[in-house]
């Protein structure tokens, strides 16, 4: 007897494993299970749908984090080429007010002959 419950046929008739299933939810769930599966997919369209939202604003973000990135880097580059330039005529001024030693020696040399000659 023990043999013929396991056997997929009950008395000649083909029983369908996923009927079992069905009756099995018909008898915990009793009439409500349409309202379940109804309220289940509800669900799962919502949260595709936050999904979606989700992905739509990170791609803002992304975005606008590349063009706040790539102005940043623009403005950078233009206060690094300022500050060269800067320097540079900086470097050039005092190359230019600096007095040469033997220039200053000879100076030096003059003023100590006038004192001397006073």
């Amino acid at each position: 007897m023990a043999k013929e419950q396991n056997h997929p046929e009950a008395n000649g008739v083909s029983v369908d494993p996923s009927s079992k299933i069905e009756a099995i939810k018909n008898l915990i769930f009793g009439e409500n299970i349409q309202e379940y599966n109804s309220e289940f997919e509800a669900v799962k369209k919502d949260i595709l749908q936050k999904k979606k939202e989700l992905q739509h604003l990170l791609e803002e973000t992304r975005a606008e984090l590349m063009q706040t990135i790539d102005n940043l880097s623009t403005d950078l580059n233009i206060r690094i080429t300022e500050l060269e330039n800067s320097l540079q005529e900086k470097a050039e001024s005092l190359d230019q007010e600096k007095v040469d030693k033997s220039t200053l020696g000879k100076l030096l040399i003059q003023i100590g002959e006038k004192i001397r000659d006073n």
